[in-house]
């Protein structure tokens, strides 16, 4: 049975992991002007994707900000550009903002507008983080593949959020709603935003030992699954593999071996520089931790 207390210490865990997958909705900046801009939305958004300057990403993502804030002021009812900019904000709480407090504020508004995107774009979607979880799953199971990218989207802005209150109970324990989610986006489409669901569902499997619940040889087949759906250029699951899973089960040999193929590895890969750049970052930091680690 799974108590608030372990609850508690598998979100303080993935504190980390976060920053790496927000990075997967860095898009949302390049698509909010697309219906305005024609073509230059899929430019932007390729610059972003393929950018191996997350410094240059960062200090231009709160233009943006501003910029689907003043959208948003004339189409306050529009799902498009209320799950783009949840989007845009998710992701840039999740990766560029270290003040606790702002962080919360931004992941706050994130899942207020994705949920009323949610709302408007999906039949019977409102209040899913209110009814009975049994009512929620009952909903979860209606829908199909053509609500994957919203149910994706809203299942990754909400595990921010959860993420940026760690400390408060009543947001650790809308967990379980997230896992549903990103639980039938791998269902109704397993190749979704390069095998996504496989690696939140790894996450969520390495949380925790064994002894507490956790099922980290799941979770392995949850990070590999993904990493097949990518052709290995994600090198974000490489990382992930060896920090949520060599490290709770102190696999030194699988944890070096996975980081030094990451830090041998070509960060460029079409859509994925951005992403693969910050990985092999983060590589090297667990490289240089591991001695005292294990």
């Amino acid at each position: 049975m799974t108590t608030p207390r372990m609850l508690t210490k598998a979100v303080a865990v993935v504190k980390g992991w976060f920053l790496l997958l927000a990075l997967s909705l860095v898009t949302g900046c390049a698509t909010i002007v697309g219906s305005v801009t024609g073509g230059l939305a899929e430019n932007l958004s390729a610059a972003i994707l393929n950018s191996d300057d997350p410094p240059m990403v960062r200090d231009g993502a709160p233009s943006y900000l501003i910029l689907i804030d003043s959208l948003l002021a004339g189409n306050p009812d529009s799902a498009t550009l209320l799950s783009q900019s949840a989007e845009l904000h998710s992701a840039y709480a999740g990766a560029f903002v270290a003040e606790p407090e702002r962080a919360q504020k931004l992941h706050a508004k994130a899942k207020s507008q994705m949920l009323r995107a949610t709302c408007l774009t999906l039949k019977d979607a409102c209040q899913l983080d209110t009814r009975s979880f049994d009512e929620f799953s009952s909903w979860l199971d209606s829908q199909g593949a053509k609500s994957v990218p919203t149910l994706y989207n809203l299942g990754s802005i909400w595990a921010g959020w959860i993420q940026a209150n760690s400390a408060d109970f009543v947001a650790i324990a809308q967990l379980g709603r997230v896992k549903a989610l990103i639980q039938r986006v791998a269902e109704l489409d397993p190749e979704y935003a390069n095998g996504g669901a496989f690696l939140y569902m790894g996450v969520f499997e390495t949380l925790l030992p064994p002894a507490m619940g956790g099922r980290p040889e799941l979770g392995r087949q949850h990070f590999e699954r993904a990493l097949d759906i990518s052709g290995g250029r994600n090198l974000m699951v490489k990382v992930m593999l060896a920090d949520q899973y060599g490290r709770l089960m102190f696999e030194r040999e699988l944890h070096d071996r996975l980081l030094n193929e990451v830090m041998a590895a070509d960060a460029q890969a079409p859509g994925l520089t951005l992403m693969n750049t910050v990985a092999k970052e983060r590589a090297q930091q667990l490289l240089e931790s591991a001695d005292d680690y294990f």
